[in-house]
């Protein structure tokens, strides 16, 4: 709290459950709050669960009748912003109308009207195939995070280059990121098995990449 301004400063993820946590962090403030502003610079990934975290804000401003924002969006979570069609600066704010547009012919009107429409599903494909993508991450994580344990423990690297090791071996083989790793962690295993050959001179060759860095 600053006097009667309250900064809350999310880190991490706005996966489900972010909203209701937020509701109830909310009702926690101070009865004097007179407005709430939220630095998303921490926040480093966000599914479509991080839209009901806004619209959660969004009714918060609403019925105590108090300004909310959002800013330092940044990385991933801003890409979702700009899919959804939402200001990347501050997402809650609502920019004014725009000039009403000189009358047209019908016709005129039914091209640009059919042009918005089309405009606006692409947006949503973008926003589905984005979302997807996002599903398949959080899927991917355990086996990636435990796959990177595993290269920080064997050479002594840190996450950060762990990460750059799988993701040059993946690119290097053409396979993908978690198949790389669930062969590197399936092969740590009592009675496992080696990874494929295309994949561990990847592997090598991707740590020898990091070597000359």
């Amino acid at each position: 709290m600053d006097a009667d301004r309250a900064l809350l400063t999310p880190r991490g993820e706005l996966v489900r459950g972010c909203a209701q946590l937020l509701t109830e962090k909310l009702a926690e403030l101070p009865a004097g709050t007179a407005r709430v502003d939220l630095d998303m610079s921490g926040v480093h990934f966000m599914d479509t669960a991080g839209l009901e975290f806004l619209e959660v804000l969004r009714d918060h401003a609403r019925r105590q009748a108090m300004p909310v924002t959002t800013t330092r969006w940044s990385g991933q979570p801003r890409r979702i912003l700009e899919l959804a069609g939402l200001d990347t600066t501050d997402p809650l704010h609502s920019p004014a109308p725009a000039p009403a547009p000189a009358p047209a012919p019908a016709v005129g009107m039914s091209s640009v009207a059919s042009a918005v429409a089309l405009e606006r599903e692409e947006r949503l494909h973008l926003l589905q195939e984005e979302v997807e993508q996002l599903r398949q991450a959080i899927a991917s994580r355990p086996v990636i995070d435990q796959a990177r344990g595993i290269l920080m423990a064997t050479y002594g690297c840190s996450s950060d280059d762990a990460w750059h090791i799988l993701r040059d071996a993946s690119q290097l083989s053409n396979t993908k990121l978690r198949t790389v790793a669930e062969s590197l962690t399936a092969s740590t295993a009592a009675e496992g098995v080696a990874p494929p050959p295309e994949v561990r001179t990847a592997l090598a060759q991707a740590l020898e990449r990091l070597s000359t860095r």
